[in-house]
């Protein structure tokens, strides 16, 4: 009799609903997974992280910024002095990085962010109340204290000497705060965690979202044709989520279905804008990275994009499907080489972590495995903001 009643319930239940929780149930089975491989190398940098203090964009300043000591600056990467006139206006040398330029502040954000997820990936796998204080440190030094704060702005990112004292490119540099974004969403509810510092920090991210989104450098960057618009959307999706701001999570969606996926990616899953570059293979791997996670930070019970599909069959699954196996075996590349870097992509790239848990694709988890961890090369630290999957399953 009990089977009968079970049965009929299953029979009642609507569409979807086993679907949904075997779904559930093997993105933990990927977490648990994710989470023993990555285990020691989250305590360490933990340990690194709790030995660090705060350092913030007032810590340093640039004479060419135009901005004041809280505003982050930021130098275009491919601009040089003019050899026939070494005091006149950059001149550009796409895909070269200029190693001359001021990249304090780009260098304190990334520490910022790797000292914030090591914290919160610790927290989630100990509960240990010492990484919650940690945080709260950096935290309110970045967003709160009015002495060391940084301003809820970009006016003055990606300057170009002699051109520009700022511009919409820029807004890129802060894909460096998603996982701050994403630590304060896992650590938030924790007993250590002070409600007056995550006002704060909330007010601090509702203003950059405002700035985002009605400032020209904001527009600008979202209605980029590559990378940097699906990076816009990608931040904004992150700090939308911080600030429960239901509005700008539903543009998201909206522009990743229509604009991101249907203006970016080729019949055969490639990046066709990326693969003009000078570096096709690294802006490809960061632009599919970039897409995958707006699957992953947008998709909940009632919206799916990881399964989203155009009528001519492009999808998310399509596109890691396409650039697995030059991330397997980056000999295979059909392509021209970087010209810079290389030799040091891939690494553990989230597309294939959150892409094999979505698909349940043991073959792109079994190669995440293998790849590297921990970089060290300041690029590709740069273009890899999100490194501690742990905090976003």
């Amino acid at each position: 009799m009990e089977k009968v009643i079970w049965l009929t319930v299953l029979l009642l239940l609507p569409q979807g609903v086993g679907k949904t929780g075997s779904a559930t149930q093997k993105r933990a089975a990927y977490k648990k997974e994710v989470t023993a491989t990555l285990r020691k190398h989250i305590l360490e940098e933990a340990s690194w992280a709790l030995q660090q203090q705060p350092v913030t964009v007032t810590a340093q300043s640039s004479p060419r910024s135009a901005g004041g000591k809280h505003d982050f600056f930021s130098e275009g990467d491919y601009w040089w002095p003019n050899p026939a006139s070494p005091d006149s206006a950059y001149i550009q040398r796409d895909g070269m990085t200029n190693p001359d330029n001021f990249v304090a502040h780009r260098l304190a954000m990334i520490r910022f962010s790797k000292v914030m997820g090591a914290l919160a990936s610790a927290y989630v796998i100990t509960g240990d109340q010492k990484y919650v204080k940690h945080a709260r440190l950096h935290l309110h030094a970045w967003f709160v204290n009015g002495e060391t704060l940084m301003s809820p702005h970009l006016l003055y990112a990606q300057a170009i000497k002699g051109r520009f004292t700022g511009r919409g490119i820029g807004v890129i540099d802060t894909i460096q705060l998603m996982e701050v974004a994403q630590a304060v969403i896992v650590l938030q509810q924790a007993p250590g965690f002070d409600k007056a510092t995550l006002a704060g920090i909330k007010k601090w991210f509702a203003d950059y979202l405002a700035w985002l989104t009605t400032h020209q450098y904001g527009k600008d960057e979202m209605n980029a044709k590559n990378n940097h618009g699906t990076c816009w959307t990608m931040q904004v999706a992150s700090f939308a989520k911080l600030t429960n701001n239901t509005r700008l999570l539903d543009l998201c969606r909206e522009r990743y279905q229509t604009v991101h996926l249907p203006g970016q990616m080729a019949a055969d899953g490639s990046f066709p804008l990326e693969l003009k570059r000078t570096k096709p293979y690294g802006y490809s791997i960061f632009n599919l990275d970039a897409m995958t996670m707006l699957c992953q930070e947008l998709s909940d019970e009632k919206h799916d994009l990881w399964h989203f599909t155009l009528a001519d069959g492009r999808s998310m699954e399509k596109g890691i499907a396409y650039l697995y196996p030059f991330i397997a075996d980056k000999q295979s590349w059909p392509f021209q080489k970087d010209v810079m870097y290389w030799e040091n992509w891939p690494v553990a790239q989230p597309a294939l972590v959150f892409g094999a848990a979505a698909y349940d694709n043991k073959d792109w988890f079994t190669t995440w495995q293998k790849l590297d961890h921990d970089p060290k090369v300041e690029e590709v630290i740069r273009n890899l903001p999100v490194r501690n999957p742990v905090i976003w399953f």
